[in-house]
C-alpha cells in the first residue's frame, strides 16, 4: 500500500493527482487545498472517470484537514499563487514563500518519513526553504523543475529535427527559471545519435530558446501557468520514487560542493528511487556550459537572499 498527497488543487495539482489515479502510481491519491470543496469536487470527477479509465486508486479530497494525509509516502507541494503574463517565478517568492513554508509544516507533523518534491515557484528557492523548514535529510526533498524543463527541451528538438518525440532525448540543468536554465545541446540525441546530425545550429539554438521561454510562451498564451506537462512531470518523478525505478532525472538537488556550488538547490541529473535522491550525478560540461551553471547558481544563490529578507528562514 502507498499513498501520496498533493497539496494544491489548482490545475496543474490536480491534473499531477490526476495522471497518478489514472496510472496507480499510488494506492492512494489525497488532494489538499484551502478553498472549501475544490478538492472534494476535483477527486469526485476524478472517482467517475474510475470505471472508464479502469483504475481502483483511492481517490480523496479534504479542505485543509491535514490529518488524512497522515502517513503519506510522497507530498507533491504545488500550492502558491500561480504566474500571471509578464510576471518572473521570482516574484512570486513572498506569497509563495509563506504558503510554503506553512505546508511544510503541517506535511511533517503527520507524513514525517515522507519525501517531499516541490513544484511551486520560484522552484529552485521554495525547494531550499522546504529542505530548511522540514529539517529531512537532503535526500527527501526535491525540485521538480528540471524534469519539466528537459520534457519542454525534448519537445523542441523534436521539432526542430523531424524526428519522434519518443527517440528525443535531452536534458537541462541549472535554475529554473527563463534565464538561468541550461539546455545541454552538447548532450541531446536521437536515439543515440547527436541532434546537429539531424539539424542546422541555428534550429538547435532556436530549440534552446523557445525551451528558456517555454513557461513564459504557455503563460501569454493562456493567462496563466501551464499546467498539463508540470502535472505530469511530477507524478512521473512521484512514481520513480514508489517504484524504485532509479530514472535518471533532472531536478532541484541540495548540492554540497557538486558542480562546485554549495548550500542551494538546483537543477542537476540525479537518480530518483525509494530513498528520494540517491545519487546526484556528476556529467562532463563544456567550457561554455561550466560558466552558465555558475551563472545560474549565482543567480539562485540572489534569489535565496530575497527569501532571507522575507524571514521566511
Amino acid at each position: 500500500m502507498s499513498k501520496v498527497t498533493v497539496v494544491g488543487a489548482g490545475a496543474v495539482g490536480a491534473t499531477c493527482a490526476n495522471v497518478m489515479a489514472c496510472r496507480e502510481v499510488a494506492s492512494e491519491v489525497v488532494l489538499v487545498d484551502i478553498k472549501e470543496g475544490l478538492s472534494e469536487g476535483k477527486m469526485l470527477d476524478m472517482y467517475q472517470c474510475s470505471t472508464l479509465m479502469d483504475f481502483d486508486t483511492k481517490v480523496v479530497g479534504v479542505t485543509n484537514d491535514y490529518k488524512k494525509t497522515a502517513n503519506s509516502d510522497v507530498v507533491v507541494i504545488t500550492s502558491g499563487i500561480p504566474r500571471k503574463p509578464g510576471m518572473t517565478r521570482e516574484e512570486l517568492i513572498g506569497t509563495n514563500a509563506k504558503i510554503m513554508k506553512g505546508v511544510v509544516e503541517n506535511v511533517i507533523k503527520y507524513s514525517p518519513r515522507a519525501i517531499i518534491i516541490v513544484v511551486a515557484n520560484p522552484m529552485d528557492t521554495l525547494t531550499y526553504l522546504a529542505l530548511k523548514v522540514s529539517g529531512l535529510p537532503k535526500n527527501r526533498v526535491v525540485g521538480m523543475g528540471g524534469a519539466l524543463d528537459s520534457s519542454r527541451f525534448k519537445c523542441y528538438l523534436a521539432k526542430a529535427t523531424g524526428a519522434n518525440i519518443n527517440n528525443v532525448d535531452g536534458m537541462v540543468i541549472g535554475g529554473h527559471g527563463d534565464t538561468t536554465m541550461i539546455p545541454l545541446v552538447s548532450k541531446a540525441t536521437v536515439n543515440g545519435v547527436p541532434v546537429s546530425q539531424f539539424a542546422s545550429k541555428k534550429k538547435l539554438q532556436e530549440a534552446v530558446q523557445n525551451t528558456m521561454v517555454g513557461g513564459a510562451t504557455l503563460t501569454k498564451l493562456i493567462g496563466t501557468s501551464a499546467w498539463y506537462a508540470p502535472g505530469a512531470a511530477a507524478a512521473m518523478m512521484v512514481e520513480s520514487i514508489l517504484n524504485d525505478q532509479k530514472k535518471l532525472i533532472p531536478c532541484s538537488c541540495y548540492l554540497e560542493g557538486e558542480y562546485g556550488q554549495s548550500d542551494l538547490c538546483i537543477g542537476v541529473p540525479a537518480i530518483i528511487g525509494r530513498k528520494g535522491i540517491e545519487k546526484i550525478v556528476k556529467i562532463d560540461l563544456t567550457k561554455e556550459e561550466e560558466a552558465m551553471f555558475a551563472a545560474s547558481a549565482a543567480a539562485v544563490h540572489k534569489t535565496n537572499d530575497v527569501l532571507r529578507e522575507t524571514n521566511a528562514l
